[in-house]
């Protein structure tokens, strides 16, 4: 189950919810992966230097909602406004593999990354798939700039060796405040249109349903029904189209769409594919928009979908364990097992991480796999961690491996509890029952302080 979100917002701090958003008060069962496209992030050079320096305020909003629910960031990338983050369920994690990161900037002639795509791939149980979030330009004369803007998105190619072109995914998903506006119809045509919830009589006029007739390229990509109202243009905080001076006339800016590389080859084939030889499948479950959130002109979308995968990797590359029971007062002992042909590296390591962790830089601590080994065999290999790194509160906690070679997570532990360590936390009672008794007797002499 993924969910999809993609909301223009308008250099806007986050909001102070958003459980609708994310459906996280839903009956249906848990989502496995989250997938947040943001344009129009605040991106004024104060703000975009701080960023890169450290996570932006959306990021760090997002992983304070989602950690303490079992998720993890896997993977973001940042350019200008535009924002894409992903993140899943902790059980995914081993089976995720070759992510990968990229943007394509397409705004004034390319210079500045004011508009266009930021892109994350990934192998997800053996099979790709590509996510792309989107700005292209406004304005209702540019519909030829979007299109050809969105195919020199596609044109990218990956740095990286043996990553398949964007098309040659098995599942891509394009989204965004891509901008297309709705033609010929007059202002009151349109809003009395939406009035009266008669959205059919505006898709025809759609530029982007338009565009799908004559473009090749498009035809390929499917997007559900626009069943609610165009997302842009509101006033602030409101449910209100544009009643500004420049009276914007309301849009499906904000759009999810995707393409499913078999049904473009079986369409292309006089032969039928086989239920065997379809090894993945999408299915839209829910397109719609939100309108309780205001902080900006448009409406977030989101888009949740089942995503049917034949897994063509069903071990992890690693497993690994805690030995015993763990305690804060002594040295611990891990055992891990790889793989035949597992890639190791001198610098892979493993991290112990409370069960909340945001990312997979937000260990507590962590051993290297090869200078804290202490046995080994054919089957196995173990690798201590100090007692003088492990929280004395115990609590909580995963080990993960991290693989300096694959740049990710390959392997993650069951939860397990670590005990306290009773003695320091005596110690510590203690000494704040001393200091509560022992006051100075003259305080005065203190005031310098």
């Amino acid at each position: 189950r993924l969910h999809l979100v993609t909301w223009n917002v308008g250099t806007a701090s986050p909001p102070p919810d958003v459980t609708s958003l994310l459906q996280l008060n839903s009956l249906s069962p848990t989502m496995d992966m989250y997938v947040i496209g943001l344009q129009e992030v605040n991106s004024r050079i104060t703000n975009f230097l701080s960023d890169l320096a450290f996570d932006d305020p959306w990021s760090i909003f997002f992983m304070t909602v989602l950690s303490p629910l079992g998720y993890m960031k896997l993977s973001s990338v940042r350019m200008q406004g535009l924002l894409l983050l992903i993140f899943v369920k902790h059980a995914h994690l081993p089976f995720i593999r070759d992510v990968h990161t990229h943007y394509t900037r397409t705004g004034l002639y390319g210079y500045w990354g004011n508009k266009g795509g930021v892109t994350i791939r990934m192998s997800l149980y053996g099979h790709t798939v590509c996510f792309i979030n989107c700005h292209l330009p406004a304005h209702m004369e540019n519909t030829e700039q979007r299109l050809d803007d969105f195919e020199k998105i596609l044109e990218m190619q990956f740095e990286e060796e043996n990553i398949p072109s964007t098309l040659d995914h098995d599942v891509l998903f394009w989204f965004g405040d891509l901008n297309f506006r709705i033609a010929d119809y007059g202002i009151h045509f349109v809003r009395e249109s939406i009035n009266n919830k008669r959205f059919n009589l505006l898709w025809e006029k759609d530029q982007l349903n338009m565009a799908k007739k004559k473009e090749a390229f498009l035809q390929e990509f499917i997007e559900g029904p626009l069943q609610f109202k165009p997302t842009y243009k509101f006033d602030l905080h409101s449910d209100v189209y544009d009643t500004s001076e420049k009276k914007r006339k309301p849009a499906w800016t904000d759009r999810i769409l995707w393409r499913v590389k078999s049904l473009c080859q079986r369409a292309s084939k006089e032969d039928e594919f086989s239920e065997e030889e379809q090894t993945i499948s999408v299915t839209l479950n829910n397109y719609i928009s939100h309108m309780s959130y205001g902080i900006s002109d448009h409406k977030p979308v989101t888009g949740t979908f089942g995503l049917e995968l034949k897994p063509l990797l069903s071990d992890p590359l690693v497993t690994l364990s805690p030995e015993g029971e763990w305690s804060a007062e002594r040295d611990v002992l891990l055992s891990y097992s790889a793989v035949p042909g597992f890639p190791s590296s001198a610098w892979d390591w493993i991290g112990l991480f409370k069960v909340t962790f945001r990312h997979a830089n937000d260990y507590v601590t962590y051993a290297w796999v090869e200078d804290d080994e202490i046995s080994s065999n054919k089957d196995s290999k173990q690798v201590y961690m100090s007692a003088a790194e492990i929280p004395d509160v115990g609590g909580e906690f995963l080990l993960c491996y991290y693989s300096n070679n694959l740049q990710s997570i390959v392997g993650i532990s069951q939860p397990f509890q670590i005990h306290p360590n009773r003695t320091l936390i005596e110690k510590d009672l203690a000494q704040e029952g001393d200091t509560w008794i022992h006051k100075p007797d003259n305080l005065e002499s203190h005031n310098e302080f």
